[in-house]
């Protein structure tokens, strides 16, 4: 009984198995022309542009030409290469890639996501891009011989387009060099994902600022603690309208932690600039005329900062 009850179950599985490949999709059609047949009709820039790029590559096996060529990203695409009758539109690609697209950003990215799947891009899926739903091409410009988004000079302003806070302040008098192309946001920033928000490339705030200001890194004898801890506790990362980026003018700032040791615990204001004997600590560079190694200090007798 038991033998008859085991052969019905391995016959029964054996025609579920029939009958789901039967029911197998069709294999997908490409074009056997290639690139040649999406070339007929865009045959102008930037669709051709990109025959100059690395996805182009024929001799690469790792690129999307040495496979199906366009539709490789695109989807195989039987329907968009009919030419469709007269007055009516042409049926779209599997997968198109521009905004108001049939297909989710989600989707999208997937067919990115097959080959750029390793070094910066491995963090992408959980990222806070990929739950804004922010689509691969919505920066990248993949039809284009210099993809404007891995340029420095040009970065900035693609990132610009969503984060207008940071535009605003990159135009302020104190700020990094980013639009003279010296500084670029993915010197700080790893758009695709990282460990450390906001997405940071260094392991914490101050490994980010180090590599830039190594002189800064220490390990200093006498250690500022605020400097040691965190850059930003007394610096703003994108601008500021005071000198050095710091987030308040000196000596406001260091008021705010230092209050009753060895001045006076008042706070400074402008009417002690008054002649005949202003104060110097609001003159010049105010604290910092004599605490002049705020970072931290190496000289046996700079505990406090004064050299």
């Amino acid at each position: 009984m038991i033998r008859r009850l085991a052969v019905a179950a391995a016959l029964s599985g054996m025609a579920l198995w029939v009958c789901s490949v039967g029911a197998a999709d069709e294999p997908p059609v490409y074009d056997a022309k290639g690139a040649e047949g999406c070339l007929k009709c865009h045959d102008k820039p930037p669709d051709t542009l990109i025959l100059q790029t690395p996805h182009a590559m024929q001799a690469d096996s790792r690129t999307p030409f040495a496979d199906h060529a366009c539709e490789t990203c695109h989807g195989p695409s039987p329907e968009h290469l009919v030419k469709p009758p007269e007055g009516e539109p042409r049926a779209p690609t599997a997968m198109s890639f521009v905004r108001g697209s049939r297909n989710t950003v989600a989707e999208q990215n997937a067919v990115c996501l097959e080959c750029h799947n390793g070094d910066h891009q491995i963090n992408w899926k959980g990222s806070a891009h990929d739950f804004a739903d922010v689509g691969c091409a919505s920066c990248h410009h993949i039809h284009v011989r210099k993809d404007e988004v891995l340029e420095k000079r040009y970065q900035a302003e693609v990132c610009f387009e969503c984060h207008a806070e940071q535009r605003a302040q990159s135009l302020l008098p104190s700020r990094h060099p980013i639009l003279e192309g010296l500084t670029a946001c993915s010197d700080c920033h790893n758009s695709h994902g990282g460990i450390v928000q906001p997405l940071l490339t260094g392991a914490t705030i101050n490994d980010t600022c180090y590599p830039c200001h190594a002189e800064l890194r220490g390990p200093f004898l006498w250690e500022h603690a605020p400097a040691r801890e965190d850059c930003t506790l007394c610096h703003f990362s994108h601008g500021s309208v005071n000198q050095g980026l710091l987030k308040v003018r000196a000596p406001f700032l260091c008021q705010e932690c230092h209050m009753a040791p060895y001045h006076s615990s008042s706070l400074y204001g402008g009417d002690r600039l008054a002649n005949p004997t202003p104060q110097r600590e609001l003159l010049g560079r105010s604290c910092m005329n004599c605490h002049s190694q705020v970072h931290g200090s190496n000289h046996p007798s700079g505990v406090r900062a004064l050299r």
